[in-house]
């Protein structure tokens, strides 16, 4: 019935009148406005016109459900298709390595003397990524798309040569120190903290890498920004991969690249995924540093210290795949583009909330509140998502954190349930109304009436809103 509803909202949505609504409050439009989205009218049936759109949301639904009620195995089977032109799909899967060596000093599992074993992977973990590069060439084609900004282009690229952060991270005596002072459950937190985060990070290294060597020939601009965008990711990694070595456990990245699994996103997911990643990692690096420059006193190991220049990292990378949204007006002005912007805003917010309040005692280590930390990031990703989205979640509406909290308390009791001593049989029993709970807390997100975003034609006058009211900025 859940799927059922889902459906008819959809056409609903479809049906609901085209007029813009006044500005949201929160959300006001820039005066550097750069885009005209315009409204497309297309008489084609809206079943037809959406319908696989239409059952990949439905399938990304099921598998977070079911991922959440502890049976990841759901994930690969849901996005595999035979069909190379489905949205996602698992390939390159091989067999991971067990260790069977502890670490005395946390309890956690290493491949070899020094070496972590990778954590297990489901849909909450950061995942590698691969896409269709023949179809991201002709993104690139001014033949093709000729929408394309080449002076936008030129001048990212020349802010990319610059390398600011050349000389940036550079280690100190002070890290070992510090890692050495963090012990029983402190210690084993902050190293899953810099192994999800190291992860994270070379995920982006190998995707834009291989984007840099296969558009070389065809868009070389495109390729050179790529290619150093996969230069600061492999830094960002390589920094985190040796704070993980002052806690005696790295990974072996080599034997990551050949074994973890990768997902395969259509070239404008990986772009909506991509932006919304970049954009959400600033706000995080940038919100922890101000917070620990605040109170000092909770800076217990010195990486901290390096997330200012940092996330400006972050937000030139999310700055790029801004212009190529730009630049391919149909991945934002049409319903489509609507309903896969909601749905990675949802998905990434959701993912980072549930996350972040599984591991909450590293940021209370920190002196932070997890919730307050992650409503504020949530809440200023939403607003620069708004400048280039054509519709947003409206972050600020009681409903929305309601049902965040909801969704939490379900897969928090669906993890004790995991965790019990009963059979099988008995643990489904019991999951299957925090299940039902979970999945109509994200029914209720989804179906929240959006902020219609992004850029439009228009004058401050026909906005009647005052140029130094500090919401214009959004």
């Amino acid at each position: 019935p859940f799927f059922f509803l889902l459906l008819f909202s959809i056409t609903l949505f479809r049906l609901l009148p085209t007029s813009n609504p006044p500005p949201h409050p929160h959300y006001t439009l820039r005066a550097r406005l750069h885009v005209v989205h315009r409204r497309q009218q297309n008489t084609t049936p809206f079943f037809l016109l959406h319908s696989r759109t239409i059952l990949i949301i439905m399938a990304s639904v099921l598998s977070m459900s079911a991922s959440l009620a502890g049976k990841s195995n759901v994930s690969s089977k849901v996005f595999s298709s035979s069909s190379k032109k489905m949205s996602s799909r698992k390939v390159s899967i091989t067999t991971r390595a067990t260790g069977s060596m502890v670490d005395d000093k946390t309890g956690i599992k290493k491949m070899r003397d020094g070496i972590k074993e990778a954590a297990d992977e489901n849909l909450l973990t950061p995942r590698f990524y691969t896409t269709d590069f023949d179809e991201m060439e002709q993104l690139f084609s001014k033949e093709i798309n000729p929408n394309l900004d080449e002076s936008e282009i030129f001048s990212i690229l020349n802010e990319f040569r610059e390398d600011f952060n050349q000389k940036h991270f550079v280690r100190n005596d002070e890290f070992k120190k510090a890692a050495d002072n963090i012990q029983g459950d402190q210690r084993r937190i902050f190293i899953e903290f810099l192994e999800r985060s190291c992860t994270a990070e070379f995920s982006g290294f190998l995707l834009y890498k291989e984007l840099g060597r296969r558009l070389k020939n065809t868009a070389p601009n495109v390729a050179e920004i790529f290619t150093l965008m996969s230069r600061d990711e492999a830094r960002h990694a390589g920094f985190l991969n040796k704070a993980m070595s002052d806690f005696n456990l790295a990974l072996d990245l080599g034997f990551l690249t050949k074994n973890r699994q990768y997902t395969f996103f259509k070239p404008k997911f990986i772009i909506y995924a991509t932006y919304l990643s970049e954009k959400i990692g600033y706000w995080r690096y940038i919100s922890i540093y101000r917070h620990l420059q605040a109170n000092p006193d909770d800076q217990l190991y010195p990486i901290f210290k390096y997330f200012e220049n940092w996330c400006q990292d972050e937000n030139r990378h999310g700055d790029f795949f801004s212009a190529i949204l730009k630049a391919r007006p149909e991945f934002l002005n049409d319903t489509e583009a609507k309903l896969w912007s909601r749905f990675f805003c949802l998905s990434v917010y959701i993912t980072m909330y549930l996350n972040d309040h599984s591991r909450s005692e590293f940021y209370e280590s920190l002196g932070m509140n997890t919730t307050q930390f992650n409503m504020h990031v949530i809440h200023q990703t939403n607003k620069t998502t708004a400048t280039i989205f054509p519709q947003v979640i409206d972050t600020y509406n009681p409903a929305f954190k309601a049902a965040l909290d909801g969704m939490l308390e379900a897969n928090q009791k669906m993890a004790a349930i995991s965790k019990s001593d009963d059979s099988d049989v008995a643990k489904a029993m019991a999951k299957a109304p925090c299940l039902a709970a979970f999945a109509a807390n994200l029914a209720k997100l989804m179906f929240m009436k959006p902020i219609d975003s992004g850029s439009i034609d228009t004058t401050l006058e026909n906005h009647h809103m005052d140029v130094n009211d500090p919401a214009f900025m959004y």
